[in-house]
């Protein structure tokens, strides 16, 4: 397929404003559905009813068992399962899901008031898929960091496009016809790894936005804060440098005039109270403030994320890619980790809560219109035991490390609670579905409407979730 360019002259789109800030910034037997040739072009019965994406890396390498697939042995769960979970919860929830300090005092009881519960009586709205593997043809787990990432990523070890880069390209279509009706939809948007972002070639004018700790609450660029006589004066220079360019490099130098003019496009958003997500208003936004918003997630970095996540939706982006959490523990795992479950489990609350909450432009609800998807880069394993000798937990090719079971809640998912395949609980063989990390990619492309035919050509989108 052969290089994309934008002529000088074209008018700018959301194309080009994606371009411009981009610049700146197991196996096979058991899984036969995956795995059949000629499928790539198959659509999912969901083909473009999602809207949002939330797409969240537990960071480091979770430990999936001990959340999202508790019942097993104790070596791979050492926590336990919780009791007294949401009737219809069909997948194993874990001890550490229902810890809720979060609901305790008066800040407790004002996010009560606003809908927020423990996630043990919220399970049922969550269903997983618990054999999610990076390879499925390969004869064990990829515990490798560098790699791991480079497939949750991409979907391969040695990828060169990332999974966001993807959707802003498969959705290209759709950007086009509504800047042909003057409207701006904001792409989707990276608040975290840039390797989800990555792209190359024809691809590398859709990476998204890469937001690194920072949101817009400090965004001052103005519509119309210089005279047109500047405005003038620097436009001709820009072009007069890039027309001096070899044919090969004048892409780039376009590349950077567009950030320019995309800013002035999309200062007015970038500028919306709704963006500053820390100013404490009492505004409504879809029927939520941002003080509300506050109240419920908190204010940790992953907190602000989803705060700002949700207003991007606002504006029309179909994605928001954060990481959440530092699980690398090869040490202090047993005394450490039920206290990051205070963060997690609050914001996985939040989450249910808001968007359940939130009105939605086309209407009823954002949870009617979003997927909320939870992932790593691998499990976690103590080769046997509950812990390691420092009292935490390792990676490598084994089944603990392999299966990554991942949650999916939204209105979207048709059978809420409900477990997806199955694992041995003494050694954690696979019972039923098990899925390729493109698949799962592919699927949510699929439900986002994207175009996705040249990407994963061996993976089709699957509708167990959907039906």
């Amino acid at each position: 397929m052969g290089r994309r360019t934008r002529k000088p002259n074209t008018p700018l789109t959301r194309r080009t404003f994606v371009r411009g800030l981009a610049a700146g910034g197991a196996i096979a037997s058991v899984a036969p559905h995956i795995w059949i040739p000629g499928r790539a072009r198959a659509q999912s019965s969901a083909h473009g009813a999602l809207r949002h994406l939330l797409y969240i890396r537990l960071g480091g390498g979770f430990r999936f068992p001990i959340a999202f697939n508790a019942d097993v042995a104790e070596e791979f769960n050492p926590f336990g399962k919780a009791s007294g979970v949401a009737e219809g919860t069909e997948w194993g929830v874990g001890q550490l899901l229902s810890r809720s300090g979060f609901l305790d005092g008066e800040d407790g009881a004002a996010r009560a008031a606003l809908g927020m519960q423990p996630v043990t009586d919220i399970s049922n709205q969550m269903s997983v898929l618990t054999c999610v593997d990076h390879e499925p043809t390969s004869a064990g787990a990829d515990g490798n960091h560098g790699s791991g990432l480079e497939r949750y990523y991409t979907g391969y070890a040695d990828g060169t496009t990332g999974f966001f880069t993807m959707i802003n390209y498969g959705l290209r279509e759709r950007v086009a016809a509504a800047a042909a009706e003057d409207k701006l939809l904001l792409p989707a948007f990276v608040l975290g790894g840039s390797g989800m972002g990555r792209g190359i070639d024809e691809y590398a004018a859709h990476r998204p936005p890469v937001l690194s700790g920072r949101g817009f609450d400090d965004f001052g660029v103005e519509k119309g804060a210089f005279p047109d006589w500047a405005n003038d004066m620097v436009a001709r220079t820009d072009e007069r440098y890039r027309d001096r360019q070899h044919e090969a490099l004048k892409l780039h130098v376009q590349t950077y005039m567009d950030t320019r003019e995309a800013t002035k496009e999309y200062s007015d958003i970038f500028n919306s109270d709704a963006l500053k997500i820390r100013n404490g208003s009492d505004e409504q936004v879809d029927g939520i403030s941002n003080a509300e918003l506050e109240s419920m997630f908190g204010d940790t970095r992953a907190a602000r994320d989803m705060r700002l996540a949700l207003r991007l939706f606002h504006y029309g982006s179909p994605a928001v890619y954060l990481d959440q959490g530092g699980y690398d523990m090869h040490s202090g795992e047993e005394a450490g980790l039920p206290g990051q479950f205070d963060d997690l489990n609050q914001l996985i609350s939040a989450l249910e809560a808001s968007l359940k909450r939130m009105e939605h432009p086309e209407g009823g609800s954002y949870w009617d219109h979003t997927m909320v998807v939870f992932g790593s880069e691998f499990s976690r394993t103590a080769r046997g035991r509950r812990f390691n000798s420092a009292r935490g937990s390792d990676h490598n090719s084994d089944r603990a490390t392999r299966w990554m079971s991942m949650p999916f809640m939204g209105g979207l998912v048709a059978r809420p609670g409900a477990q997806i395949g199955s694992t041995a609980s003494g050694d954690l063989a696979p019972g039923g579905a098990v899925f390729s990390y493109r698949s799962v990619m592919k699927t949510l492309m699929d439900s986002l409407g994207c175009d996705h035919a040249e990407f994963f050509p061996a993976d089709a989108p699957f509708d167990d979730l959907f039906t």
